[in-house]
């Protein structure tokens, strides 16, 4: 079997999230996922017909970028 450079194992495939995997992922309410991505706003998504899925990186990567770090100047 000829493997190529180009070719993904099952583990460099992005992995797509339903709203409510994300809604529960995130703690965001459902309408809150809904709201933003009607106003063009948060998670980048994608869709396809009626099928809205989220991009497991985008969404960590959305979750880092909300990180607060504390203060170490007690």
């Amino acid at each position: 079997m000829k493997t190529y450079k180009d070719d993904k194992t099952s583990e460099e495939l992005p992995r797509f999230l339903t709203e409510k995997e994300v809604a529960r992922m995130t703690g965001l309410a459902l309408s809150t996922l809904r709201n933003t991505r009607f106003q063009c706003r948060g998670l980048p998504y994608i869709k396809i017909g009626r099928a809205v899925r989220y991009d497991l990186r985008d969404v960590v990567r959305f979750m880092e970028t909300h990180k607060i770090a504390p203060r170490e100047d007690f």
